[in-house]
């Protein structure tokens, strides 16, 4: 029963990373390896520390800065593919228990990369390998392949009330 399965943690709601990251942390407390991926991302995220403390969770950004409110640059696409790159081949080798790609479905709605090279990373995956990908937007193609979808609904938010975002709840 060492079959790896495909997650998606989807949405407009907050929890999406945290969830992976909550994830990530259960399995390397059960001996497991983890790599995290962060796509899009490029920022200090209080996360990166995580190897420091967590032995077996490798995390690395394949972004630069947030653009989210403008045009991604060529810079971008080139950082997210390339990143892409580095997680077939991570995919390939099953050398991880549990592989986030976090930001994946962001990425994919930018158009940084095709969706057909996402769908062919993940049949060519090994087979064990548990995988998790997050961000709003998913694919429906994604969504059919995946075993577990759940998406983030937005109830309330402290944002609205004019709360920025606090270091090592946020980011």
């Amino acid at each position: 029963m060492n079959i790896g399965k495909i997650h998606i943690y989807t949405g407009n709601g907050k929890g999406k990373t945290t969830a992976a990251l909550g994830l990530s942390l259960r399995a390397v407390c059960a001996g497991k390896k983890v790599f995290f991926g962060q796509f899009i991302k490029g920022m200090d995220y209080s996360e990166l520390k995580a190897g420091e403390y967590l032995p077996g969770f490798e995390i690395r950004q394949f972004g630069r800065d947030c653009f989210i409110y403008s045009d991604p640059t060529p810079e971008d696409v080139s950082a997210a593919k390339e990143g892409l790159d580095i997680c077939k081949k991570i995919l390939n080798e099953g050398n991880y228990d549990l592989v986030v790609l976090d930001e994946l479905n962001i990425a994919l709605y930018y158009k940084l990369f095709e969706l057909e090279d996402v769908i062919e990373m993940l049949k060519n995956k090994a087979p064990s390998t548990e995988i998790v990908i997050t961000g709003r937007y998913a694919p429906d193609k994604l969504i059919e392949m995946a075993d577990l979808v759940t998406e983030m609904k937005e109830i309330k938010h402290y944002y609205q009330a004019g709360l920025e975002a606090r270091k090592g709840i946020e980011f």
